[in-house]
């Protein structure tokens, strides 16, 4: 009887490929997807923010199956997604060319984010008696931020930061006119007097300096490449006071005086991140600031309903900024007031990104742009969950809503600046 004998070489040959098979099956990476299978949308871009602070890559896949993510396979990802109460589907190498693939040959684009960004939120050290939308998303999802105010903007601290919002405030320094039905509680007193305060002690004579000198700030945070997203009254009454920065007319709002007839043509629209041809609201006795708020919430002869929004769908190769802004597993959305719930039309600018409005209505509801060497995005309206949101009333629970489209948008905001390079101009 003979034996056939298999020489070493072979056998170690056989051996090595047998490990290399075995290595391209074995999970390498995680898929979070973000439509409706996923079962917290919200705390999946706390997922990625975490990993990217944690040295980890990830990628963002535009377009494919609601702006899903890619993760690496790690033990602590793994953990932070099961405790957090998010799907994730493991894929082997052999699947992510695949994927690749796929999204090579469609309207998709896989685009890498390299890192977390720096933080900011414009909020006082006590807050008035409202929340604030995007903090809610902020600690729901366990994404890391800091804190500042006026005087720390004025001193210089946005330098420290990539990334600021802004919400409630009013930056024409009329405290949102809220005067006309708050002027003698607690809580508008304190307001008022340490903002005053703050601008005595900067050197400067009333609330509506101090407030337009911070506005000139987050101008040239911006401008120096910083990225800034505002939402509710923040986006109008800072468009309004960089427009009045080199004139007067932010002295006008002091002291509830009516506004100058010829106030408009002082304002300078240059400067402005979105927004021309505005027209002042003239009274301080009306609850409104100009006419770039289509809704007007808050005069009743003027408030319009609310309808729903659709989101506009953009081209992932040639329009990343704005699909990465919109990726979303809902189209159509509710829509809800905020100081200012919309962005008139006629009021934009040539050049402006619109996201988001409202089938014919003359106002749209999410817009982005750049400046300088950063860019900005404005999304109106208080809170996606709660459409009315009244002045005392309770912080939205956003763990009875883990998958809401709005407050989605509020966190691809976040996420936008990780990028790898900054994406083409939409």
């Amino acid at each position: 009887m003979s034996f056939s004998r298999i020489s070493p070489l072979k056998s170690l040959a056989a051996l090595l490929l047998v490990a290399a098979t075995a290595r391209e099956a074995r999970t390498q990476q995680l898929l979070v997807p973000m439509d409706d299978r996923q079962t917290n949308a919200l705390k999946s871009y706390g997922l990625v923010f975490n990993a990217l602070r944690d040295g980890n890559k990830a990628d963002w896949l535009l377009n494919y199956r609601g702006g899903a993510f890619l993760l690496p396979d790690a033990p602590d990802i793994r953990k932070r997604a099961t405790l957090d109460g998010i799907t994730f589907e493991p894929i082997t190498n052999a699947g992510v060319a695949a994927l690749k693939s796929e999204i090579a040959s469609s309207n998709m684009d896989m685009v890498s984010l390299e890192r977390a960004p720096k933080i900011a939120i414009y909020k006082p050290l006590k807050s008035p008696p409202w929340d604030d939308a995007v903090t809610l998303a902020l600690k729901y999802a366990g994404i890391e931020f800091t804190s500042m105010y006026d005087e720390e903007v004025v001193n210089g601290d946005l330098g420290k930061v990539d990334w600021l919002h802004l919400h409630h405030e009013d930056f024409t320094g009329q405290l949102n006119k809220l005067y006309l039905g708050f002027r003698d509680t607690p809580w508008f007193i304190e307001q008022r007097e340490s903002q005053l305060a703050t601008a005595r002690k900067l050197g400067m004579a009333n609330i509506p300096t101090l407030k337009k000198n911070v506005a000139e700030k987050m101008r040239q945070f911006v401008e120096r490449g910083g990225f800034l997203f505002a939402m509710c009254g923040a986006t109008e009454t800072l468009a309004l006071a960089i427009a009045a920065h080199q004139t007067d007319i932010a002295g006008s709002f002091a002291d509830n005086t009516p506004v100058d007839e010829a106030a408009d043509q002082k304002l300078d629209w240059e400067r402005s991140f979105g927004f021309r041809g505005v027209h002042l609201e003239p009274s301080p006795f009306v609850n409104s600031m100009s006419d770039i708020d289509g809704h007007q919430v808050n005069v009743p002869g003027r408030r319009q309903p609310l309808g729903q929004f659709s989101l506009f769908s953009f081209s992932a190769k040639f329009d990343p900024v704005a699909t990465m802004l919109v990726q979303n597993h809902r189209n159509v959305i509710p829509d809800f007031y905020g100081v200012t719930t919309s962005f008139t039309k006629s009021t934009l600018k040539q050049g402006v990104s619109i996201l988001a409005q409202e089938e014919g209505a003359p106002w749209v509801k999410y817009v982005h742009g750049d400046y300088g060497k950063g860019s900005w995005t404005f999304l109106g309206g208080h809170d996606p969950e709660d459409p009315q949101h009244n002045i005392g009333a309770a912080p939205t629970d956003l763990s009875l809503h883990p998958n809401s489209p709005g407050y989605r948008l509020i966190l691809n905001n976040v996420l936008f600046p990780a990028a790898k390079k900054k994406p083409l101009k939409t």
